[in-house]
């Protein structure tokens, strides 16, 4: 192990870890999914770009229904980037749920 490395040691701080690398994976693809509604002649069911597809069509397709293209533009993408970015904060950011429980389960006596 690398020096410095510091392994989570309890089950809540592997929930943080994990939530916090699931939601900042989710908040990635849906910026690759931002940058190739430049291309729409790009097939996301096909090749390296099914990472990026699979992924986030589950959630992009019923939204799209609710919200309408703006000028011909896809922004479904965009409000998922808000809204992982959000929950991201609100669980495991500073200030978030899970950082305030591991901290107040850190503090309390055993």
């Amino acid at each position: 192990m690398p020096p410095g490395l510091v392994l989570p040691t309890t089950p809540l701080a592997w929930l943080h870890l994990g939530l916090g690398l699931v939601l900042a994976l989710w908040t990635l693809l849906f910026l690759f999914r931002i940058v190739l509604t430049w291309y729409p002649q790009l097939d996301l069911s096909r090749g390296i770009l099914r990472l990026v597809g699979l992924p986030t069509e589950p959630l992009l397709a019923p939204t799209r229904r609710l919200i309408q293209p703006i000028g011909g533009v896809d922004v479904t993408p965009v409000v998922w980037v808000g809204l992982v970015s959000l929950l991201r904060e609100l669980l495991v950011g500073q200030q978030g749920l899970l950082t305030q429980m591991m901290i107040r389960a850190s503090v309390m006596p055993a």
